[in-house]
């Protein structure tokens, strides 16, 4: 990821977000069965373009290869797997063939280091070369200092995580990301393991972090409230092997409320959505959170 410029001012919340393309281009992928009797297909030729800073939900039941392609976008090729098979992903019109540097991960468990505090945790990032060779100490301290309050924890810099509940920790986690200032930010079911009230408060903290730092955020979610109630775009990826069997956009300003999701619009959503995965082989699951 090539980091800002290092300047003595942040960015401003006010600032526009800089302009960020994705492209996925009759994406297939196959993995070997373990008896070597050929190949299974766990996605189907997907074509998705993403030409600007938004939150883009990608929806779909459980096991239908929605975090296989997630994966894909952020450069993450596992050892010995052609990946993908066939097909092209592109950032800014360039080929992403391995780890990208404009591209940060968050995932459902989130690996938060035992033996460091808080504030050391967000830090984690600037240890490595690239940042620590372009980003002063200074700026390290202002930019963890900014991100802790920003999340809510800037009391809490010098614990450690198991000092934490579940959703302090998966704030850490996010926060830790959003220092580097990603353009693009993949989010693998990061609030799925949380309980409801802390989904909820995670939920309205991320739109609220993202009005403060527009970025390309993909978010996977098998919840199609979660995804009615953050998607500036819903896309829906059906049963193995996974293909895009619809794709629209909310334009219902957020932060979206629990009115909201009782109006006929977003009923009407919603059944459209769970008819399309009603249509679909009976495997995974989807929730509508109540």
């Amino acid at each position: 990821m090539t980091p800002n410029v290092d300047t003595a001012e942040p960015v401003a919340a006010s600032a526009s977000p800089a302009p960020v393309s994705m492209r996925l281009t009759g994406i297939v992928q196959e993995y070997p069965r373990a008896d070597g009797a050929g190949a299974v297909r766990v996605v189907d030729g997907i074509d998705l373009e993403f030409a600007r800073p938004s939150i883009n939900m990608l929806l779909g039941p459980s096991g239908c290869g929605k975090s296989t392609v997630l994966r894909m976008m952020g450069g993450v090729r596992p050892f010995g797997v052609k990946t993908p098979t066939t097909g092209r992903i592109e950032i800014d019109g360039r080929p992403c063939e391995g780890a990208h540097d404009d591209v940060v991960m968050v995932f459902q468990r989130y690996a938060n280091r035992p033996d460091l505090t808080v504030h050391d945790n967000v830090a984690f990032p600037f240890r490595f070369r690239l940042w620590k060779k372009q980003i002063s100490a200074s700026m390290v301290e202002q930019r963890v200092k900014e991100m802790l309050e920003m999340v809510g924890l800037g009391g809490k810099a010098n614990l450690r995580p198991a000092q934490l509940s579940g959703g302090q920790n998966q704030r850490v986690a996010l926060a830790r990301a959003l220092v580097l200032r990603p353009r693009i930010l993949l989010m693998d079911e990061p609030f799925g393991a949380l309980d409801a009230q802390t989904r909820e408060e995670m939920q309205q903290q991320l739109v609220s972090l993202w009005e403060q730092q527009q970025c390309l955020i993909v978010f996977v979610t098998h919840d199609i409230t979660e995804a009615l109630l953050l998607g500036d775009r819903v896309i829906l990826l059906s049963n193995p092997p996974a293909k895009v069997t619809d794709d629209f956009t909310i334009t219902e300003r957020r932060p979206r409320s629990a009115l909201w999701l009782r109006s006929t619009e977003a009923q009407q959503l919603e059944e459209r959505l769970l008819r399309q995965l009603h249509a679909g082989a009976k495997r995974g699951q989807v929730r509508v959170t109540v």
